[in-house]
């Protein structure tokens, strides 16, 4: 005989049991599955009258089921009955003063001269002035309110009743089951409990007895209720079989053929009696299949995840939370890792409160280094010289400039032309005044000369005629690349130069490449064009003036002889012939080549690339540049070398800079070092900073004032006084982290200090808070949240919510110093009046979550703290609904299920599913718009079982 079984040669269900026979084989289905063995279906356990034998809820699961409890419950060692947890025996269950356990719930009480607030755990102390609810005998079983038009108002705690004497409270099944232990259905005067069919109600009308120990209950008081049990539970204790102390069994009894055969539920495992199940410690095994935590319970378990993981909806995996999806995360920029995330700033910007961005005062340190002025702007600064100085290519030093030019000033500039080979070479002389400004890689700037205002001339002729002309050409080029190049293309033929055709008191020369469209440059094309600007100022010849040609016509012929010239020009730029001649040395303007030529090697400071190698200068300086800004300022015999080959040379010129501790004449080396006494801590300056007070340096060559030998080293929240010489305290909204600094640093943006003495820019917090709100949705936050709030804050905030319409608040969490005796506190009341109706109040810190409505229409809202202790505050969303939905909203957060474990409290912690919660609290209706896929992908089955229940209810009351 074949074993079909051992060889996989059956056709049996997976869920199916192969059991080889002499001839065949044949299939039976598993347990938990029913079918013919060759398919084989789950059977669900759950869909009967019986609910599994579940007293509570009932999950299927393939060839098994599961039994949990309400919360308030916790699974009895059979994995179906519940038995009543007792809340408070684990941090007197969150109460403040008294906490008093119920079956399936818990509630907390005060002490005299208390009050209860409404998030059911903090008591609050009222003055007896004018307070009737002091009076203890104002009636209220749970919450006295004092009504604006005076006396009490009695209110009930969530999941009561306000009884029809407005004093009693009734307790409803949304409140810790009822206190049912089993079933629990509402009745005009409170909950009537039921049991499960295997069970009878104890006498006391909620707790629930196995019928066996019925039974014997009722033999040993010996009473009448025996004919309450079932008869045939009675038959069944006369018989060796399951129906006699279930078998001997602890969880299921089983009868066959054989006899009993016990079996335990899931989460239990059978023990070598055979009878007895142990709770299985599935954390045991690969941590319960968890990502992170596993916390076991008696035949089940629970994952959790660490912080900043939110558990997903199979309740074992956990997936990073993308902090960065979320609105208003970071003021700039936000880098997301698992776990956490990490905003940054622009540059200019500084950090403060975890995720805030404010603008950096660079002029509050040293006056940002600044020689004469310096201007704070929104992320940057700005240096600023007096008149007769010009700022240095550094942007921080300022240099001299020379007075306004005479009247009667002579020539700088000088424009030559030649004849050559037929055809006309021009040059533009420059004698000195020569700055050269480099912009972006292909473009530059030079100008030779002083732009000025010819003086009034004491002549009987119009003023306005002896003005400089001003004229500006642009030449172009249809392709090409700028570039300043020395050049010795023109060093032949000079002896033929004809006489000068043209002088000049000012040029400014401007070669770019790119597109021009309405006298701007656009990006570059593939085929570069080159435009050639220049704007000449000269002078009218007073040789020209004669007998019969006065101003006006010298002019006209100053103009027309111009004219003339700039064709010349022209044609000589057209034709690459056109070069700037800087102190007897040439330079092109452009090349038409748009072809790369060989890399050139870059030339030290003293040399020229002549050729294709570099040479010395002849005992000429070279005066080096920066990219960007650099400018070169030729005078007499000094020659322009903006670079040896090209502009973008420039770029890698800044290591020919002065270094820290270093200066000299124009901040390019060779650099004399720091005397005694003086220090610089940046590159490329003109001088070096005095430390001030007489005092000295360690040593030459100093860049920080840490070097200079002060008489005390001051410590961190502190600056050097170079007067005094003592240690002055960081005044209020400036601090300094670091040793024997002269200088405190200024808090970013609109941030200020608590106090002075201040030691990090973490002490500096932004103090804006309140405002009026009454948008659908919105938030309110502590100032400077999710930073630390400042000391003795005060924050006031009014929601008016739209017509019609009622708040709903979360408070996903809140942390405020217990230490401070309720220095620090958040109340929403109806109004500013200590006297009005007082909706949430709050000292205290909590972790756990809390929804409620707001119990006036319009909500008033302060925060105050003191100069205590300071914690992280709050960030408190709400939105507004239709106040039609009262009733459900009512319903829903008041039912102690929606905060029935970690899963549920996290939804009102997760900011993108507090989003689409509040959208379904906000209109009901929308909660159809999601598929039921988006939901379980969204929450946890027993969210959304919780949410449809009421919202069908309330939606489609008769169907």
């Amino acid at each position: 005989d074949v074993d079909e079984c051992a060889l996989g040669l059956d056709d049996c269900h997976p869920d199916a049991i192969c059991q080889n026979t002499p001839k065949l084989y044949k299939c039976m289905c598993k347990v938990g599955y029913t079918g013919e063995g060759r398919k084989c279906e789950d059977i669900d356990e759950c869909d009967n009258d019986f609910n599994g034998g579940c007293v509570h809820e009932c999950f299927n699961i393939p060839g098994n089921y599961r039994c949990t409890c309400y919360d308030g419950f916790m699974l009895a060692h059979d994995g179906h009955n519940c038995l009543d947890t007792d809340e408070c025996m684990f941090n007197n269950g969150g109460c403040q003063h008294v906490c008093v356990n119920t079956v399936g719930s818990y509630e907390c009480r005060c002490k005299e001269g208390f009050f209860l607030s409404d998030n059911q755990h903090t008591c609050i102390h009222r003055s007896e002035e004018g307070m009737s609810c002091m009076n203890k005998d104002h009636g209220c079983a749970h919450i006295c309110r004092e009504t604006p038009k005076g006396g009490v108002a009695c209110e009930c705690r969530p999941g009561f009743e306000l009884s029809k004497n407005q004093r009693s409270c009734i307790l409803t099944c949304n409140h810790g089951n009822g206190g049912c232990q089993h079933t629990c259905d509402d009745a005009d005067n409170g909950p009537i409990c039921g049991c499960h069919p295997k069970y009878i109600m104890h006498a006391d009308g909620k707790t629930c007895l196995e019928r066996e120990e019925a039974a014997i209950e009722i033999s040993e008081g010996n009473t009448t209720a025996g004919a309450d049990v079932d008869k045939r539970v009675k038959r069944r204790l006369l018989m060796e079989t399951c129906a006699v102390n279930n078998g001997g069994c602890d969880r299921t009894c089983k009868d066959t053929s054989t006899g009993v055969h016990c079996s335990c539920p899931v989460g239990f495992t059978l023990q070598f009696d055979g009878k007895t199940c142990k709770d299985i410690d599935e954390c045991q095994s690969n941590n319960g299949g968890c990502d992170h935590f596993c916390k076991n319970s008696v035949g089940s378990f629970d994952c959790s995840c660490r912080k900043g993981f939110k558990l997903l909806t199979d309740e074992k995996s956990c997936q990073d939370v993308d902090e960065c999806s979320f609105e208003r995360t970071c003021d700039h920029t936000c880098i997301n890792h698992p776990g956490t995330f990490e905003c940054t700033c622009n540059k200019g910007y500084a950090l403060y409160g975890f995720t805030h961005c404010g603008d950096i005062n660079e002029c509050s340190v040293n006056n940002g280094g600044c020689q004469q002025l310096c201007v704070n702007t929104l992320g940057d600064y700005e240096c600023l010289c007096h008149s007769n100085y010009k700022l240095h290519w550094n942007k921080k030093d300022c240099v001299e400039t020379k007075g306004p030019l005479p009247g009667s000033v002579s020539p700088k500039v000088l424009l030559h032309c030649i004849k050559s080979g037929g055809s006309d070479r021009c040059f533009l002389s420059c004698s000195s005044d020569v700055q050269v400004f480099s912009g972006t890689q292909d473009a530059y700037t030079l100008t030779c000369g002083k732009s000025s205002q010819l003086k009034k001339k004491q002549q009987n002729t119009n003023a306005s005629s002896w003005q400089a002309i001003k004229i500006s050409v642009t030449f172009k080029l249809n392709e090409g690349k700028c570039s300043l190049k020395k050049t010795e293309m023109f060093q032949e033929g000079l002896e033929e130069m004809i006489p000068v055709m043209e002088s000049f008191h000012y040029v400014n020369l401007t070669c770019s490449s790119g597109k021009k469209v309405h006298g701007a440059l656009s990006r570059l094309t593939t085929t570069r064009e080159i435009f050639i600007t220049a704007d000449f100022e000269l002078e009218t010849s007073q040789k020209e003036v004669t007998d019969t040609c006065d101003v006006r016509c010298a002019r006209k012929k100053t103009e027309k002889r111009f004219r003339k010239t700039i064709r010349t020009l022209r044609k000589t730029v057209s034709r690459d012939q056109f070069r700037i001649r800087v102190s007897g040395m040439d330079h092109e303007v452009a090349r038409k080549s748009l072809k790369l030529s060989e890399p050139q090697q870059s030339c030290g400071v003293g040399q020229i690339h002549v050729g294709n190698r570099c040479g010395n200068s002849e005992g000429k300086k070279v005066s080096p540049g920066t990219y960007k800004s650099s400018v070169i300022q030729i005078v007499n015999e000094v020659q322009v070398s903006v670079n040896c080959f090209q502009m973008h040379f420039l770029k890698q010129n800044t290591w020919n800079q002065c270094s820290p501790g270093e200066y000299s004449p124009d901040g390019f080396k060779p650099c004399l070092p720091c005397p005694l006494g003086t220090y610089q801590p940046e590159a490329g300056r003109v001088s070096c900073f005095p430390c001030g007070g007489g005092l000295t340096t360690r040593h030459s060559s100093a860049f920080l004032f840490q070097d200079c030998e002060t008489k005390v080293q001051c410590s961190p929240g502190h600056f050097y006084n170079t007067t005094t010489h003592r240690c002055i305290r960081c005044t209020v909204g400036t601090y300094q982290p670091e040793f024997g600094q002269n200088h405190c640093i200024s808090c970013p943006g609109n941030t200020t200090t608590d106090f002075d003495g201040s030691t990090n820019i973490t002490q500096c917090k932004n103090r804006q808070c309140g405002g009026e709100l009454g948008d659908y949705t919105g938030y309110i936050e502590s100032p400077n949240y999710p930073g630390d709030y400042p000391a003795n804050t005060e924050c006031t905030w009014n929601i008016n919510p739209p017509p019609k319409r009622r708040i709903l608040i979360v408070v996903p969490e809140i942390f405020l110093p217990i230490e401070d005796e309720c220095g620090d506190y958040l109340v929403m009341r109806k109004s500013s009046s200590s006297n009005s109706v007082t909706t949430y109040e709050t000292c205290q810190t909590y972790e756990r979550p809390i929804a409620f409505t707001s119990r006036s229409k319009k909500l008033w809202i302060q925060f105050k703290s003191n100069e205590g202790n300071s914690a992280k505050g709050f960030q408190v969303p709400y939105v507004t609904y239709d106040e039609d939905y009262q009733e459900l909203i009512e319903d829903i957060v008041r039912d102690g299920r929606l905060y029935a474990s970690e899963n549920h409290q996290e939804i009102l912690k997760d900011k993108k599913l507090i989003k689409a919660l509040f959208d379904v609290l906000a209109h009901p209706q929308n909660y159809f718009k999601y598929t039921a896929q988006e939901s379980r992908e969204m929450f946890p089955r027993s969210f959304i079982r919780l949410l449809r229940s009421k919202v069908s209810r309330f939606l489609r009351p008769y169907k």
